[in-house]
Protein backbone atom coordinates (compact mmCIF):
# COMPACT_ATOMS: atom_id res chain seq x y z
CA UNK A 1 0.00 0.00 0.00
CA UNK A 2 2.79 2.42 -1.22
CA UNK A 3 -0.35 5.48 -1.35
CA UNK A 4 -1.09 5.04 2.44
CA UNK A 5 2.46 4.81 3.55
CA UNK A 6 3.20 8.17 1.51
CA UNK A 7 0.60 9.48 3.54
CA UNK A 8 1.82 8.02 6.62
CA UNK A 9 5.39 9.44 5.97
CA UNK A 10 3.96 13.14 4.75
CA UNK A 11 1.73 13.32 8.17
CA UNK A 12 4.83 13.10 10.14
CA UNK A 13 6.90 15.47 8.00
CA UNK A 14 4.55 18.07 7.91
CA UNK A 15 1.86 17.93 10.04
CA UNK A 16 2.61 15.97 13.35
CA UNK A 17 6.46 15.45 14.08
CA UNK A 18 5.83 12.65 16.74
CA UNK A 19 3.70 10.43 14.34
CA UNK A 20 5.29 7.17 14.14
CA UNK A 21 5.03 4.70 11.05
CA UNK A 22 6.54 1.34 9.99
CA UNK A 23 6.75 -0.69 7.44
CA UNK A 24 5.62 -4.57 7.73
CA UNK A 25 6.44 -6.76 4.83
CA UNK A 26 6.04 -10.89 4.09
CA UNK A 27 9.63 -10.87 2.35
CA UNK A 28 12.40 -8.99 3.01
CA UNK A 29 12.98 -7.94 -0.65
CA UNK A 30 10.07 -6.75 -2.08
CA UNK A 31 9.59 -3.20 0.17
CA UNK A 32 12.70 -2.37 -1.64
CA UNK A 33 11.68 -3.19 -4.77
CA UNK A 34 8.10 -1.34 -5.11
CA UNK A 35 9.48 1.26 -2.37
CA UNK A 36 12.86 2.47 -3.37
CA UNK A 37 12.40 5.76 -1.41
CA UNK A 38 12.58 3.79 1.81
CA UNK A 39 16.45 2.62 1.82
CA UNK A 40 17.42 3.69 5.41
CA UNK A 41 14.46 2.62 6.91
CA UNK A 42 13.80 -0.47 8.85
CA UNK A 43 11.13 -3.13 7.29
CA UNK A 44 9.85 -5.42 9.93
CA UNK A 45 9.62 -8.77 7.98
CA UNK A 46 7.31 -11.14 9.04
CA UNK A 47 7.30 -14.11 7.10
CA UNK A 48 3.63 -14.18 6.22
CA UNK A 49 2.47 -15.70 9.47
CA UNK A 50 0.28 -14.44 11.99
CA UNK A 51 3.12 -15.23 14.41
CA UNK A 52 5.92 -13.47 12.46
CA UNK A 53 3.22 -10.78 12.53
CA UNK A 54 2.97 -10.49 16.11
CA UNK A 55 6.88 -10.63 16.18
CA UNK A 56 7.22 -8.01 14.32
CA UNK A 57 4.79 -5.56 16.42
CA UNK A 58 6.83 -6.82 19.35
CA UNK A 59 9.65 -5.41 17.60
CA UNK A 60 8.13 -2.18 16.37
CA UNK A 61 6.13 -0.85 19.67
CA UNK A 62 9.43 -2.12 21.99
CA UNK A 63 9.28 1.79 22.71
CA UNK A 64 5.62 2.04 23.58
CA UNK A 65 3.65 2.55 26.90
CA UNK A 66 2.20 -0.90 26.47
CA UNK A 67 3.89 -3.97 24.73
CA UNK A 68 1.69 -6.67 24.70
CA UNK A 69 3.38 -10.27 24.25
CA UNK A 70 3.26 -12.15 20.93
CA UNK A 71 1.17 -15.00 23.45
CA UNK A 72 -0.92 -12.25 24.10
CA UNK A 73 -1.49 -11.52 20.51
CA UNK A 74 -1.58 -14.66 19.39
CA UNK A 75 -5.05 -15.30 22.16
CA UNK A 76 -6.38 -12.21 20.70
CA UNK A 77 -6.50 -13.27 17.12
CA UNK A 78 -7.51 -16.76 17.94
CA UNK A 79 -9.98 -15.08 19.57
CA UNK A 80 -11.30 -13.28 17.01
CA UNK A 81 -11.10 -15.75 13.93
CA UNK A 82 -13.30 -17.40 16.54
CA UNK A 83 -16.13 -14.72 16.53
CA UNK A 84 -16.17 -13.54 13.00
CA UNK A 85 -18.80 -15.71 11.57
CA UNK A 86 -21.13 -14.39 14.76
CA UNK A 87 -20.12 -11.09 13.90
CA UNK A 88 -20.33 -11.04 10.28
CA UNK A 89 -23.73 -13.08 10.65
CA UNK A 90 -25.44 -10.58 13.51
CA UNK A 91 -24.36 -7.26 11.34
CA UNK A 92 -26.09 -9.12 8.37
CA UNK A 93 -22.96 -8.29 6.53
CA UNK A 94 -21.33 -10.01 3.20
CA UNK A 95 -17.45 -10.00 4.72
CA UNK A 96 -15.48 -8.97 7.32
CA UNK A 97 -14.11 -6.15 5.22
CA UNK A 98 -17.47 -4.10 6.11
CA UNK A 99 -17.54 -0.86 8.42
CA UNK A 100 -20.10 -2.26 11.13
CA UNK A 101 -17.73 -5.81 11.41
CA UNK A 102 -15.06 -4.01 11.89
CA UNK A 103 -16.03 -1.78 14.40
CA UNK A 104 -17.61 -4.54 16.27
CA UNK A 105 -14.29 -6.71 16.31
CA UNK A 106 -12.70 -3.68 17.88
CA UNK A 107 -15.30 -4.29 20.52
CA UNK A 108 -14.43 -8.02 20.71
CA UNK A 109 -10.54 -7.40 20.91
CA UNK A 110 -10.66 -5.12 23.48
CA UNK A 111 -12.84 -7.76 25.78
CA UNK A 112 -10.55 -10.16 24.56
CA UNK A 113 -7.53 -8.02 25.70
CA UNK A 114 -8.70 -7.24 29.12
CA UNK A 115 -8.49 -11.07 29.83
CA UNK A 116 -5.61 -12.53 31.48
CA UNK A 117 -3.53 -14.81 29.39
CA UNK A 118 -3.81 -18.67 30.19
Amino acid sequence: MPFELGLAVAWQRFKEPSHTWCVFESRSWRAGKSLSDLSGTDVYVHDGTPTGVFRELCNALVLADHQPTVAQMAVIYRGLRRRLPSVIKSAGAKSAFEARVFADLIVVAKGLAAQPVP
